[in-house]
């Protein structure tokens, strides 16, 4: 289904019943990455995927900030009567709910995070990133998608993945090939790690229930998350084995009934 929300026409998908659960994809992702979970969560929650700025179905006449994006949420929200909601992000979408969730804390009753950042810590460190992804969205630009897929699934990031059945891996790669070369590159300028804003020195002030995951493989990340279990007061930090950075395609099974769990103790 489409709504649009302030020149942005979001693509959103609604299955299930019970608790309202928010899904956002990582980078290069879409709506559709969850649907092994949602399929299992049918009968216990109301999910609701979006297609993020920059990805799959979604589209817009102007390029999305994380704090525009977090304003055009809370608008959809309040369209499907949703005062709040649990939210659930990967990566890319984990740092885009987290910022929603400092934006609009009244609005989320748990929080998920999965293999997320809060962004970086100083102004040099925001610059360097910003230049990085400014390299790798003229890199879009020039070499187009289909190379630019190429390299993505080869970083080191995403080794683990190679390990997923064939099947399993076509329907990534599928996944990537979806965008538009104009939104991906938007993406990174706009709602890239050296854009937003970063919440290293807020995390303390979250009161909401946090679940962070992370794979034992993304040992980068596995720091980052430690770092933020002990600045939030409400975190749990879990360590899933065999995965790398995409629990939820790695582990979907496991990745699934972690997070059901905390979403039920959390009611």
């Amino acid at each position: 289904m489409y709504l649009t929300i302030n020149d942005t026409a979001y693509w959103y998908e609604i299955n299930g019943n019970g608790e309202p659960v928010v899904m956002l994809h990582g980078f290069t992702g879409t709506a559709g990455t969850w649907k092994p979970i949602i399929t299992d969560w049918l009968h216990e929650f109301r999910t609701m995927g979006i297609d993020l700025p920059g990805h799959g179905q979604t589209s817009s006449d102007s390029p999305k900030t994380m704090e525009a994006f977090c304003r055009d949420l809370a608008g959809l929200l309040d369209y499907l009567q949703l005062e709040k909601v649990n939210l659930i992000g990967y990566s890319m979408g984990g740092r885009t709910a987290l910022s929603f969730a400092f934006i609009y804390p009244e609005r989320v009753k748990t929080l998920t995070l999965e293999s997320a950042s809060p962004g970086l810590a100083d102004e040099g460190q925001q610059q360097s990133r910003r230049q990085h992804d400014e390299k790798l969205a003229q890199r879009i630009e020039t070499d187009g998608l289909r190379a630019f897929v190429d390299y993505w699934e080869n970083i080191p990031l995403f080794q683990s993945q190679k390990q997923l059945p064939a099947a399993s891996r076509e329907t990534l790669r599928a996944e990537r090939l979806s965008h538009s070369v104009a939104g991906l590159a938007q993406s990174l300028r706009f709602m890239g790690t050296g854009a937003q804003a970063s919440w290293w020195e807020h995390l303390q002030q979250l009161n909401m229930p946090v679940l962070l995951l992370t794979g034992e493989l993304d040992h980068k990340f596995i720091d980052i998350n430690r770092a933020m279990e002990r600045l939030i007061p409400t975190a749990e930090h879990r360590i899933i084995n065999h995965s790398g950075h995409a629990i939820h395609v790695e582990q979907p099974s496991i990745f699934g009934k972690i997070v059901n769990r905390f979403l039920h103790a959390n009611q």
